[in-house]
């Protein structure tokens, strides 16, 4: 029997992010790993930043987004921003939730330009290459 083609969209979803990702994706993995190196540069990170201001986009955040943005070959950081808008699993390994919003392309430009001019961002890449 043919199934009905009802495109109506569903008002809520009852599954979660992480019940999204397959349980072997190798992603899974590597977000383990890039949590453990960001968990240990904490201290080094949080003294980029002033503890009386605006909150800006969290520099783990920005790493695991430019890790996604190599990895996958996105060419830019509007399409990176674009990519993340709607790909749950990049949203997944990123930090953001379904639901959260996505920082603009020029907000995200401007905070990883400020981060990758400091050693913390080089520091974290070292250790990106030396754990490959």
């Amino acid at each position: 029997m043919r199934g009905a083609d009802i495109t109506q969209a569903a008002l809520f979803s009852y599954r979660t992010l992480e019940q999204r990702i397959p349980r072997n994706h190798p992603l899974r993995k590597f977000r383990v790993v890039v949590d453990a190196m960001l968990a240990s540069m904490d201290a080094e990170l949080g003294a980029l930043y002033a503890l009386t201001s605006r909150d800006s986009i969290p520099p783990e955040r920005l790493l695991r987004a430019s890790l996604i943005q190599t990895l996958f070959s996105i060419r830019s950081e509007r399409q990176l921003v674009t990519q993340l808008d709607y790909n749950l699993l990049y949203r997944w390994v990123v930090g953001l939730g379904m639901d959260e919003a996505v920082w603009n392309h020029s907000t995200f430009s401007a905070n990883w330009g400020r981060l990758l001019n400091e050693t913390t961002a080089r520091s974290f890449f070292a250790k990106v290459v030396l754990e490959a």
